[in-house]
Parts: C-alpha cells; sequence; structure tokens
C-alpha cells in the first residue's frame, strides 16, 4: 500500500505504533510493533485478526505468550554460523530464546483447537531443550562458568587456589619475618601482572633477590617478586591459564552447537516476535475495546458504526461515537459545521482506521462496521507553509492538492481538511468542485471538511456525493460532536463568536450583513430542516420494521420451540400408554389366575367391578393425555388464553362451557346450568374471549340444538372390594357423569369391613364440589353400608 510519511503523520500512525510498541514483551516484538508494516493482502489481514482474536480469548482467561525474558541474539548466532567464539553473555541469550521457544510451543499445544493460528507459528518452534539445559548447567548466575563445566576445569581452577593459598602463607611468612620486615616499605602485599610482590626499600634492593615488577613514582619503593615466590608463582600462572584454555574450549563448543542450529534458532526469535505482536496488538484491541470489521471491496463503500478516534480512546478521553458511511456508488462525503465541531477527527479517524485494518489491527468501532483494503492513502491535513521553498498556506495546499491526484484512482482514500480555505471563497468553491469531481471520476473515495455552501450543494446534483455534518446544540451554543449523515451543517460563525465575548453590536450587523445575501445558504438551511424531519421520519419506520422483524423471529421461534414440545409429548404418552397396557395386562392375568385358583360368584363380580373401574380409567388418562396433545397444538394456532369469558372444551366429559372464574389450577366452567370446577390441564379453549363461540351445532332454521346429556346406567356406585385411593377416583368418576346428567341423589356402596373405606368414603364426600349433604343409608336402603348422596343443584 502507498502512503506517504506526509500522510502517516497526518493520521497519527506514530502515535498508535508507540502505543502498540509498549505493549509488546519482547525486544524483537518492540522492533517489528515500532516498524509496523502494512499487510500484502486480505488473507494475511484476515490471517492476522484470527491471531488477535485467539490472544483475546487467551487474555479474557487470564493467559498470556511465555515470552517474558528474550532478548535478540540474531547477530551472535549469524557469528557462530560462521566460526566465531561467542561470549557467556551472548551463549545464555541464546539459552533464553530456546527456553522460550519450548515453553511457547508447549503452551499454545495444550491449546491448539482453540488458537489453530498461533499453533501454525508455534509448531514451528524449535525444540533444543537437552542443549539449553546444558547451557544453563555451564554457567553461574553471574555469567560465569561453573567449576563443573567440565572436569579439567574444575582440576585447574582448584590447583590454582591451593597455590593462591600457597603464597599467600609464604608472603603472611616474609612480613612478618623480623629479619625480613626491617626491608619493607610497609607491612602490606599487592598482585603486580597476576604476581604477588610486597613493597621493597629500594636501598635494600641488593639484600632481598626476587624479580622487580614495578616501582613507585618517587622510585623510594620497588615492588619486588621474592625469589621464595617465583616457582609458587610460575605454578599459578600455569594453571590458571591451564583454566582459561579449558574455559575457551568450553565456549567453543557450545558456540559451535548454536551455529550448527543458527537458522532454526533465528527462525524461531522471528516467530517469537510475530506471537509478541499478535499478543500486543490483542492488548492494544482490549485498550480500544476493537472489533473486527469486514473487509469489503473498494466499489461496496465503507460503514463505519460507532467509531471512536483511536488516538482520543487511548488517552481516556471521552468519546462521541459516529456512524461514517459511504453507500454503494457514493464516493466522496463532505463533512461541514461549525469550527471546533469535530470535522477533522471524523475524517482523521476514518483515515486511521484505514491504515489499522491494513495492518491487521482490530478498530474502535461496533460489531458489523465495513472497510476496503486500499491501494494508496492520500491526505491533506493541516498547515502545510514551507517558507523554505517559498510556499504560502494556500500554495503548500495546492501543491499537496496537486500530489494527491497524480495519485487518485480506484481503491485509493483521500482525506482533505478544509479543502481551498485559505482564499477567495467563490475561487475556492470552484476549485474544490473541480478537485473533488476530478477525485471522483478517477475512483477515490474522499472524505473533506469544508465550510463552502457550495462544496456543500454538490451533494443535491450529483449521486455520488453525500453530505455530512456535525451538530451543534443551539441551546448551549456548544458543538455535540456528534456526525449526522444526510445533511449538510452550517458553521455557526455568528453563534460562536457572540459565545467567545465579540460585542453584541459586530454579532448583530454580521447577522444583518449575512441576512441580505446568502442565497444558497438560506436554501440549504432550509433543504436541512425538511431533510431532518425526513430522516425522522425514516427512523421512525425503521424502528418500527425492526419490532416487527424482532416479533416475527420470536413468533416463528415460539413455534417451533411449540412443534419441539408436541413431539416430544407424543412420544413421552406413547409411552405412558404401552406402560399402563402393559400394567393392564398383568392386573387382568392376576385378577384371571385368582378367579382360577378360587372361582366363586362374588370374586367374578369384584374382578368384573376391578376391570370396569381400570377400563375407565385407562379411559380417563387417554382423555387427559390428548388434552395435553391438544393444549400443545391449540397454543401453536389462534386458541384464545384460558380466562373468564373464554369459551372452552372440558376433554375428559367432552363438554364444552364458559370460565366463570379462573385460579392457579384450576377454572369454574358453566356447562349448561352446571357450574363445575376442573383443572386447567383438563380444558382447551375454543373461543377466544369476546369471540364467536363455538357452541352446540344448530339446525337449518338456525334455532340451538341442545347438546344430548350423558346418561347415567345406574344411581349408585359399588366400590366394594377396592382399595381406598381406587374407590375414591371411581366415585370421582360417578359424580362428575352423575352432576352432568343432572341427577339429585345417588347412593354410594361401600359395605362396612373395617370400617377403613367407609371413613374415606364420607371423608371425601365432605370435600367434594358436587356434594350439598351425605347420610348413612336407612335400612331399607342398604344401612351403614351405604352412603347416600344429595348432589348440588
Amino acid at each position: 500500500m502507498l502512503v506517504l510519511p506526509r500522510t502517516l503523520v497526518d493520521l497519527g500512525w506514530p502515535a498508535l505504533k508507540h502505543a502498540l510498541a509498549v505493549r509488546t514483551t519482547t525486544a524483537r516484538g518492540r522492533e517489528r510493533a515500532t516498524a509496523l508494516a502494512f499487510l500484502a493482502d486480505a488473507d494475511a489481514v484476515t490471517a492476522s485478526f484470527a491471531a488477535v482474536a485467539e490472544c483475546r480469548t487467551l487474555s479474557r482467561l487470564g493467559l498470556v505468550l511465555p515470552l517474558s525474558g528474550i532478548g535478540d541474539p540474531t547477530d551472535a548466532l549469524d557469528r557462530a554460523q560462521k566460526g566465531a567464539l561467542l561470549p557467556p553473555e551472548e551463549i545464555r541469550a541464546c539459552s533464553e530464546v530456546i527456553r522460550a521457544a519450548a515453553a511457547t510451543r508447549a503452551f499454545v499445544s495444550a491449546r491448539r483447537d482453540a488458537c489453530p493460528v498461533l499453533w501454525r507459528h508455534a509448531a514451528l518452534l524449535v525444540e533444543l531443550g537437552a542443549l539449553a539445559n546444558r547451557i544453563d548447567a555451564a554457567f553461574e548466575p553471574s555469567g560465569r562458568l561453573k567449576d563443573t563445566a567440565s572436569a579439567a576445569l574444575g582440576s585447574y581452577r582448584e590447583r590454582a587456589r591451593q597455590l593462591h593459598a600457597q603464597i599467600k602463607d609464604k608472603v603472611e611468612g616474609l612480613i612478618h619475618d623480623p629479619d625480613f620486615s626491617l626491608y619493607l616499605q610497609d607491612t602490606y602485599y599487592s598482585v603486580r601482572s597476576d604476581r604477588y610482590v610486597l613493597p621493597i626499600l629500594a636501598a635494600c634492593r641488593n639484600r632481598v633477590p626476587g624479580i622487580v615488577h614495578n616501582a613507585s613514582q618517587s622510585g623510594a619503593t620497588l615492588f619486588i617478586e621474592p625469589q621464595q615466590l617465583v616457582e609458587s608463582g610460575n605454578e599459578l600462572a600455569i594453571a590458571e591459564s591451564l583454566a582459561l584454555e579449558e574455559e575457551r574450549q568450553i565456549l567453543t563448543e557450545f558456540s559451535a552447537y548454536l551455529g550448527d542450529h543458527a537458522a532454526a534458532l533465528q527462525l524461531a526469535v522471528r516467530l517469537l516476535a510475530e506471537l509478541d505482536l499478535s499478543q500486543a496488538k490483542a492488548r492494544l484491541a482490549d485498550a480500544l475495546d476493537a472489533e473486527t470489521p469486514t473487509l469489503t471491496a473498494a466499489d461496496a463503500g465503507l460503514a463505519i458504526k460507532a467509531g471512536r478516534h483511536p488516538l482520543l480512546v487511548l488517552q481516556q478521553k471521552s468519546v462521541q461515537p459516529n456512524d461514517v458511511v459511504l453507500g454503494t456508488g457514493q464516493q466522496v462525503l463532505v463533512v461541514s459545521g461549525p469550527n471546533a465541531g469535530g470535522k477533522t477527527v471524523a475524517i482523521t479517524m476514518v483515515g486511521l482506521m484505514a491504515l489499522m485494518v491494513q495492518a491487521g489491527l482490530p478498530i474502535p468501532a461496533a460489531s458489523g462496521s465495513r472497510l476496503p483494503l486500499y491501494a494508496a492513502i492520500q491526505s491533506a491535513i493541516g498547515d502545510a507553509q514551507d517558507l523554505a521553498r517559498d510556499l504560502s498556506t494556500f500554495s503548500a495546499h495546492l501543491t499537496t492538492l496537486a500530489e494527491i491526484l497524480r495519485q487518485v484512482g480506484p481503491a485509493v482514500l483521500v482525506v482533505v481538511d478544509e479543502i481551498a480555505a485559505d482564499t477567495d471563497p467563490k475561487e475556492g468553491a470552484a476549485l474544490a468542485a473541480a478537485v473533488l469531481e476530478t477525485a471522483a471520476d478517477a475512483g477515490a473515495h474522499v472524505l473533506v471538511t469544508t465550510h463552502l455552501d457550495e462544496v456543500k450543494a454538490l451533494a443535491l446534483v450529483d449521486p455520488r456525493f453525500a453530505n455530512a455534518r456535525m451538530t451543534f446544540d443551539k441551546a448551549t451554543l456548544r458543538p455535540t460532536y456528534s456526525l449526522e449523515l444526510g445533511a449538510a451543517g452550517v458553521s455557526n460563525a455568528l453563534a460562536i463568536a457572540a459565545q467567545v465575548g465579540l460585542p453584541d453590536a459586530v454579532v448583530t450587523n454580521a447577522r444583518a450583513r449575512l441576512d441580505q445575501g446568502g442565497a444558497l445558504s438560506l436554501a440549504l438551511a432550509r433543504l436541512d430542516a425538511e431533510t431532518g424531519a425526513a430522516n425522522r421520519e425514516r427512523r421512525a419506520l425503521e424502528d418500527e420494521r425492526q419490532a416487527l422483524e424482532a416479533a416475527t423471529a420470536k413468533v416463528a421461534a415460539a413455534q417451533r420451540a411449540l412443534a419441539e414440545e408436541r413431539a416430544a409429548l407424543e412420544l413421552e404418552v406413547r409411552a405412558e400408554v404401552t406402560a399402563e397396557l402393559e400394567q393392564a395386562r398383568a392386573e387382568a392375568a392376576q385378577l384371571i389366575a385368582s378367579l382360577q385358583a378360587a372361582p366363586s360368584m362374588a370374586a367374578a363380580q369384584r374382578a368384573q367391578r376391578a376391570i370396569g373401574l381400570r377400563v375407565d380409567a385407562l379411559q380417563r388418562d387417554n382423555e387427559r393425555r390428548k388434552a395435553r396433545l391438544e393444549v400443545a397444538a391449540g397454543a401453536r394456532g389462534a386458541a384464545a388464553k384460558i380466562e373468564v369469558g373464554v369459551r372452552v372444551r372440558v376433554v375428559s366429559l367432552k363438554e364444552e362451557g364458559e370460565v366463570l372464574a379462573v385460579d392457579p389450577t384450576h377454572a369454574v366452567v358453566a356447562l349448561g346450568s352446571l357450574r363445575t370446577r376442573i383443572a386447567l390441564a383438563d380444558l382447551v379453549a375454543v373461543g377466544a374471549k369476546g369471540g364467536a363461540k363455538v357452541g352446540p351445532p344448530r339446525r337449518q332454521g338456525g334455532e340451538a340444538q341442545a347438546a344430548p346429556r350423558p346418561e347415567l346406567e345406574t344411581l349408585r356406585c359399588d366400590v366394594r372390594g377396592l382399595r381406598a385411593d381406587e374407590a375414591l377416583r371411581a366415585i370421582e368418576l360417578f359424580l362428575d357423569k352423575a352432576a352432568i346428567a343432572g341427577e339429585t341423589v345417588v347412593t354410594i356402596t361401600h359395605g362396612h369391613g373395617t370400617g377403613a373405606l367407609k371413613r374415606a368414603v364420607r371423608e371425601e364426600l365432605l370435600r367434594s364440589p358436587y356434594v350439598a349433604a351425605a347420610r348413612p343409608g336407612e335400612r331399607h336402603e342398604g344401612g351403614d353400608g351405604v352412603t347416600v348422596v344429595e348432589l348440588r343443584g
């Protein structure tokens, strides 16, 4: 991508690169960020976005790549590859790279499924753990080779330490010798040229045999290595020389190993720097609360949603988010409005975001933003006055515009602030319009700010141009920094002049002069008002459309959920029916077996009653299951909610009625003249409240035909031989039918037995909503073995 250095400075690119560099961890990563390159194509940009997203995911989990403490030993590796001897500090720096490569590879490998892009880099990192272990084991923290670096080195150093101790003992002996001390200038010793020497009076030189290594400045003192120390000193020199040679041999060996793997290690340095740069991009994206934009073709325009200027966000300033849009077929966005209202911030924001995208950086805008990859970005921002070239501000501005026009073409972004502003307004407007039309003819995208009405008016006659304005609060006389698309702005210079304290008379005079002319300004103001009203109506319609789409989607989702629920209920019902049929077969087999074992008329009657009650229970359970399915099916359609006034069908009774009252679990339903309390699960709405009721069928003449009342085979319910729970279910079903049939008195036969069944039946009758009164039977009715029940009217 072609970007001139002037444009990078105009758009604030150096400041953004600095913000990126301070978020790196390694020296090489910092270099990469400082010299951040623009990526070659869309694939490279997409890969960078993906790597940044993976690093942000790791960051949200509290994880970071293990890159700290890595230097850049690239030059050292080059020398090692050529056979040079590396000093200890460079060997240890190479070991740190090996360690970091191994740790990073293991870290990313453990998360390769979640971080496939990072793994593509980490998988290439060299694994030389054994070499790093040898290097680390050979050096002390200070960088000095340990005695254990080799057996020979330890031996030579031990011999040298022993000789040092011996020589020191001899020196101390000489210093404290009464006869020898007469020749000493002072009672100390020193080391000159790696030899132990004593300060001897120059006058006593002939009395102290040995080697003179130095003399004092006055010549009064000679530093002599006494003859007694010479042989030990020679042995010490030999031992230390051997130790130095062994150290050199060890360093040579390590340097050779590193030279053999120099290419892999240099690749590791580059890969670690790339990973560090991706992590720094992720940290910057988090600081900006950035999102990844969609890459589009240049002819598809651009759309930045809720964009915020990156540098203002990094300065932690309160930033007004703005949308900036160039639709398909639009090429020039003319931004107008008051001075200091944020026009320059708006257009430079887009330019800086375009640079960020080209470098693979997410932008501080809302999700759904779109930007092309530009082939070039040009700018003309600020005062380009150049006295050295004898250029005024206007001349320098025109020079910059001329350079831009030589570069414009498809997939080029041009950012111009206050085009042709520093000259006669009419000539400047004509020149600005010509420049912008030339750029549009070439297919470039242009963002321009202006106060010239003629430039604003271009959007009225050329569909390639679009207006936008920075809004101004007329109540407070302050800019709002909000960008409104589709409208041209006014400069509000007079309002600002009054605000800053210009005399009222001056402002009034200026306003009068403005009212005498400026027909185009007045037309633009009138058009602005009409456009604002149209935009408000469009936004209201758009809000309604979105609400309708949301409601439609909600209904569709509810229908899918209900269909799934019905399918699940059908499976559940089938399973329950199968289970109950198996249970019924087992009970029937048990009854048959008992009859075969002890046949009697009483047992046969009890078996017949039990089978009849079981069949009735199965039928009622099946009706309830059908009700559940019908409720699920009815909820998908237009069936009304069960509430007061709604027409419902009682599934178990196969009757329809109207809801009179509702509580959380039951409803009171009018079935003809009968009112009964029925569980909600047994009801299905068949008519909306206040709507057409689904009633009984009509004759051709329109007269309603009464629904047939259910017939009751007998007014007596015999529950003898049943368990209490079975008896109570049978009685409940019997009372339901008796109440629907309009009976007033029925009899429950329970027998005497132990009295438990009788008590349970009578207690249940006292709680039943169907029962007005209950009493034991008279002698002729069956006595205390029956209960006579009076039903409610």
